[in-house]
């Protein structure tokens, strides 16, 4: 079963993180939530920086790999790199392992 963690970021909009685990790694992310990205696969990239991270990741390896995989031109309204890490953190000590 996935992991559900949600993060309302102070001023900003919800973030909404499902993960399931294999092993010791984040084996599938699926963030979502009512923020905006532009470009519209920024969100793909997201998910795809996060995952096969080690589950032990804290909130800030987790916020750097987030921002490291953006792309460049990346405009995030109502969410933050740092409101994802919650969010996924969240979302792994709530979860159980796949």
């Amino acid at each position: 079963m996935p992991g559900h963690g949600e993060y309302k970021m102070p001023g900003g909009k919800l973030v909404v993180a499902d993960v399931e685990i294999a092993g010791d790694r984040l084996a599938r992310v699926a963030v979502s939530g009512d923020f905006f990205l532009e470009p519209d696969s920024a969100l793909d990239a997201i998910n795809a920086a996060l995952t096969g991270l080690p589950r032990h990741s804290d909130a800030e390896a987790l916020a750097a790999a987030v921002q490291a995989g953006l792309p460049p031109d990346t405009l995030m309204y109502g969410i933050a790199p740092e409101a994802v890490a919650v969010a996924v953190r969240r979302a792994i000590d709530g979860g159980a392992e796949a």
